[in-house]
């Protein structure tokens, strides 16, 4: 089965591995491909937007069988307090759509403050981790959790949620 994931990130490629791991014959490759919505996305709306929109993108990017988008969002959840990170996994075969989201970690409230400043989560958890390109290692997931969970692992729950249709016939 060949995959496509919509990013060039090795923790998204490596996420879409792990949760397809029980698939024969896999081949994962990342693609560059626009996710339409802003690079901090805000609210689950766009986070779920930026999902469907990469793995549309990485379907029409190749010969793929599906296609995958990850992505990575801030929102306020309802009924509780504070700015959560949240994360979205969408897949596609062309005709079907599959959706699913990870973990929702609530963001300490000196990080929270600066997102909602327009500052993007990213280059704030570098900052305040002393590091570069966290994205791309344990992630805010990692780091927020003191390794209990890290971005990898959460992005392969979500997109084992969204992959429901593609692995059961529960779905019709």
């Amino acid at each position: 089965m060949r995959v496509g994931v919509g990013s060039t990130n090795p923790v998204k490629r490596d996420a879409t591995e792990a949760a397809l791991r029980h698939v024969s014959n896999l081949s994962v490759e990342a693609i560059a491909v626009e996710s339409g919505v802003s690079e901090q996305p805000v609210g689950e709306r766009e986070t779920v937007a930026g999902a469907q929109n990469r793995a549309r993108n990485a379907l029409a990017a190749g010969a793929f069988d599906l296609g995958v988008g990850l992505e990575g969002g801030v929102a306020d959840v309802e009924g509780t307090d504070g700015l959560y990170l949240v994360m979205w996994a969408a897949v596609t075969d062309g005709t079907r759509v599959g959706e699913g989201s990870g973990p929702r970690l609530r963001l300490p409230d000196s990080i929270a403050n600066r997102v909602r400043d327009g500052e993007e989560l990213g280059p704030v958890m570098d900052d305040v981790l002393d590091t570069d390109d966290v994205a791309k290692k344990q992630g805010a997931a990692g780091a927020l959790t003191g390794g209990v969970i890290d971005r990898e692992r959460a992005l392969a729950s979500a997109l084992a949620g969204a992959l429901g249709p593609f692995v059961t016939d529960l779905y019709g």
